[in-house]
């Protein structure tokens, strides 16, 4: 078995959308809000499977049929997880919670991670993937009923139409591995200030001297458009992608993604 192989290290992206008069100002919650929290722990040999969906839509001042008018918001959030660990010792460990709420700086609606250690058997495999979207869009609105800052008028007095969309996730195939990944959101805020958030992270390494065998990637996709004007036409449109990707004997594979979308305020 290799000592060393491919090692990947892909570190700390940081990619923050933050316009002189333009924002993300996220949404208000629902006057009766849920949270829903699990925790999951297996230890086994043989096969383990874990299989996670969610798609939350919430709307101001409702889910609106499509043209948006003056002041609706609209944002979808989904999140996906499916893995299945065949034929191997397997160590999983995750822990969830969904909270539509409204979030102040550093706290999220949605924030998950998980522990996964596996060495496949003979033809042991496990094959995990993970997807996380945020698209938000609104028409144009007030920035002193969005903004508990009293220096956020001074920047817009109106919110421009916005229309963004961020997606983050992974892919593994192994034969042995220790990974780990971590995922959190937030987009439901009494007000605008805490800015709209989506962070991703992933690590994946062998055990020792000896390196994970299989393959990884991992990856972020973003459309942001904005105005500049409450009425005027779009004045941004950004198109980002990037992945990472490693196959082999992987010593090291890791990366971290951060986006933020708010008004600017100084």
């Amino acid at each position: 078995m290799k000592k060393f192989g491919l090692m990947v290290i892909a570190v700390a992206m940081l990619f923050a959308l933050t316009g002189v008069a333009m924002a993300d100002p996220g949404i208000n919650a629902v006057p009766e809000t849920q949270g829903i929290v699990t925790s999951t722990a297996v230890q086994a040999v043989g096969t383990v499977t874990e299989t996670d969906s969610v798609v939350w839509q919430l709307g101001f001042p409702n889910l609106a049929v499509p043209p948006l008018d003056a002041g609706d918001k609209m944002y979808v959030m989904s999140y996906t997880e499916s893995t299945i660990a065949d034929q191997g010792l397997v160590s999983y460990a995750k822990g969830q919670s969904l909270d539509t709420a409204n979030k102040v700086a550093g706290t999220f609606n949605f924030d998950t991670g998980k522990v996964v250690e596996f060495v496949g058997l003979d033809t042991g495999r496990m094959i995990s993937s993970e997807n996380m979207v945020l698209d938000g869009a609104g028409n144009g609105q007030t920035t002193a009923t969005t903004y508990i800052c009293p220096f956020a008028s001074a920047v817009t007095e109106t919110i421009p139409p916005f229309c963004n969309i961020i997606e983050v996730g992974s892919d593994v195939d192994v034969t042995l591995a220790s990974l780990t990944t971590a995922a959190d959101e937030r987009h439901v805020m009494a007000s605008g200030d805490p800015a709209v958030a989506v962070d991703y992270a992933i690590k994946m390494t062998g055990f020792g001297d000896i390196p994970a065998m299989g393959s990884a990637d991992a990856y972020i996709n973003a459309h942001i458009q904005e105005a500049r004007t409450a009425t005027g036409g779009k004045a941004e449109d950004v198109v980002y992608s990037e992945m990472s990707t490693a196959a082999g004997d992987i010593t090291l594979f890791q990366k971290a993604i951060t986006y933020q979308s708010g008004l600017r305020r100084y």
